[in-house]
């Protein structure tokens, strides 16, 4: 794992842009296609609005991307907390994209358990059985969770499938996610995380005894292809 401390954040979402273009090109060229998981939140929102500027839009080959969602809040696809309208109104609204490679974690007129068994599949209609991403984008709460992979919850226990949904009683809503399983899969992760108040968990993430239910970024394996980009605050 390559940890990047910034001294800016303008830097560090620049940078962050620029992993995913080069992403992007290798992917494209090796595979004809680059699949990628996003999460929401302010730091990915900044990176998407860069990317949708013309120093990088024309660099991406928009409809070879193949977008799905890290999770979800189980709201419509017009609420103001759904992930995928922010990346909507950020990115996907600014850049041509094929409308046939976006897979919205959200579905009218179903349960979310039963969307994430449909969600799984439509993972592996694009991946095949392997799910390997090319590239997936983490952020990391005070807390310790990634994606809504929340400190104390079962889902921290999944071993099998790809894509879970439950409720949450600490924000009384359900969420749907990625599990563990599926995000080490992939070849390359960026995980973003700043400020002060992040502080004490990401010191616990990086160097404190293993315990995945009380920091659950713990569960995203220290690999090759695993960059963890922070500021001088959260670092220490």
């Amino acid at each position: 794992m390559n940890i990047t401390v910034f001294d800016d954040l303008e830097k560090l979402y620049k940078k962050a842009a620029d992993v995913f273009v080069d992403l992007s090109k290798k992917s494209i060229q090796k595979n004809d296609r680059f699949v990628v998981a996003l999460s929401g939140g302010s730091s990915p929102k900044a990176i998407f609005k860069l990317l949708a500027t013309p120093e990088y839009k024309e660099q991406i080959e928009w409809n070879k991307v193949y977008f799905f969602w890290v999770d979800e809040r189980w709201v419509p696809l017009n609420d103001d907390k759904s992930n995928f309208r922010m990346t909507d109104e950020a990115l996907l609204h600014q850049v041509p994209v094929d409308q046939n490679h976006i897979f919205p974690m959200y579905a009218e007129g179903v349960t979310p358990e039963d969307y994430a068994k449909a969600y799984e599949q439509q993972i592996r209609t694009v991946l095949g059985d392997d799910g390997i991403f090319d590239f997936i984008l983490l952020g990391m709460g005070d807390d310790g969770h990634t994606a809504s992979l929340f400190p104390g919850e079962e889902v921290l226990n999944e071993k099998e499938k790809w894509v879970s949904a439950y409720y949450l009683k600490s924000q009384e809503m359900f969420r749907i996610t990625l599990t563990a399983p599926i995000i080490n899969n992939a070849d390359n992760i960026l995980a973003i995380a700043f400020g002060e108040s992040k502080k004490h968990a990401l010191n616990e993430v990086l160097n404190g005894e293993y315990n995945p239910s009380l920091y659950p970024m713990q569960l995203i394996e220290k690999k090759d292809g695993f960059q963890f980009f922070t500021d001088e605050k959260a670092r220490g």
